[in-house]
């Protein structure tokens, strides 16, 4: 193959043989046909000749050198998800560590899905676990280390939470936490703000005589500021205000400065997943702690918010998460119907008899009812 390098065999491997500045690489192309084989020595001086430069042998490319640059790219980027990656790592090395990087077919991930769900993984915990692989691929192929990213099977995940926090549930979850825990609890109960959020406010967020709590834009899931008026809501103003009492008492007894709003004996609360499920189960409630983001949002929605209003407070960039969390406005809907009601001009019931009610046999028995009365059907 004149001006692109050569092709050969060894054993039944075709193997290819090109230049790179000057240099020659030799390589294996892992075909054992002669037409795939060409085709590979094609695509690799076509990315040369764009610039992207293949590294010299990318059979060598192996699942820990993909971690590494995923690793990399989370540590470069300051993803706030690196925790996530880490154990998504860790659970694919069980299954592809060692294993060179092109034997991580599509296959074999299928076959990797398969097992992780009979073991009991939720479809979301694959999903983000599938996500990390594709993205190691990703970069291995922007870096030329890899030609080409496989394209691996996909699970599809139905995990649409739609619960609220009724008042009465909280004060039973809340009777069984911790003492420390309460005020997390409720500050996420009264803004709808997120849990890494809440954790992580300092007290230099607070401002008592504007009576606002900012979180600075870099800090938030979406990297925009936001901003909440606790002075106009007495209730989170008082939490407040205790805790700032709980926290001078606590630097006083220990002589060192508590930055943290929320912190047990001066320390900053790093999650409490261990002490939330054991209250809900005691309490005889099943409810994640997102559920609070969820029914701040309803709550809202219930008082006729406007959700621009609504949005700034929680944090939301766009209308989708109504959509997404299914919260319908219980006042629109009312609305609504009642609207609906209104252009009715006469009613169907009236009509019914003779031949009618023959035809309409499943109204036998029923009892037209007055304004406030409950209706009854004898045919259940």
């Amino acid at each position: 193959m004149k001006g692109m390098g050569s092709i050969y065999r060894r054993g039944k491997v075709w193997w290819m043989k090109y230049y790179v500045g000057g240099r020659c690489v030799r390589t294996s192309t892992g075909c054992t046909e002669r037409a795939d084989a060409k085709r590979c020595l094609q695509q690799q001086q076509g990315d040369i000749a764009q610039g992207r430069q293949v590294a010299p042998d990318p059979h060598r490319v192996t699942f820990d050198d993909l971690c590494e640059l995923l690793l990399n790219d989370y540590r470069n980027n300051e993803r706030k998800s690196m925790e996530r990656a880490e154990a998504s790592i860790k659970r694919l090395r069980s299954s592809f560590g060692g294993m060179k990087a092109l034997a991580i077919t599509p296959d074999r991930v299928q076959a990797y899905i398969a097992a992780r769900l009979r073991a009991g993984a939720k479809p979301a915990t694959i999903q983000k676990e599938r996500a990390a692989l594709v993205r190691m691929f990703t970069l291995a192929v922007s870096t030329g280390r890899i030609a080409l990213r496989p394209t691996f099977p996909t699970i599809e995940v139905r995990n649409t939470r739609t619960g609220f926090f009724e008042e009465a549930e909280l004060r039973r979850v809340l009777a069984y936490l911790p003492a420390y825990i309460v005020p997390v609890v409720l500050f996420a109960y009264f803004t709808g703000w997120r849990k890494g959020e809440v954790l992580g406010l300092r007290w230099q967020q607070i401002d008592f005589a504007a009576g606002t709590v900012r979180l600075e834009p870099g800090t938030t899931k979406n990297d925009e500021g936001r901003m909440f008026p606790f002075g106009e809501f007495p209730e989170l103003r008082d939490l407040l205000v205790q805790q700032r009492a709980t926290t001078d008492a606590e630097q006083r007894a220990s002589g060192r400065i508590v930055p943290h709003v929320f912190h047990r004996r001066g320390e900053r609360i790093k999650g409490f997943r261990r002490a939330w499920m054991t209250a809900c189960e005691r309490a005889g409630v099943v409810r994640y702690f997102h559920d609070m983001r969820r029914t701040a949002v309803r709550n809202l929605e219930r008082q006729g918010v406007p959700r621009s209003w609504a949005m700034r407070l929680t944090g939301h960039r766009t209308e989708s998460v109504y959509r997404r969390y299914a919260i319908v406005s219980e006042r629109d809907a009312r609305e609504a119907v009642r609207r609906l009601a209104a252009g009715r001009t006469g009613t169907i019931l009236g009509t019914i008899g003779g031949e009618g009610e023959a035809k309409m046999g499943w109204m036998t028995g029923f009892e037209p009812a007055t304004t406030g009365a409950t209706v009854q059907c004898s045919t259940g």
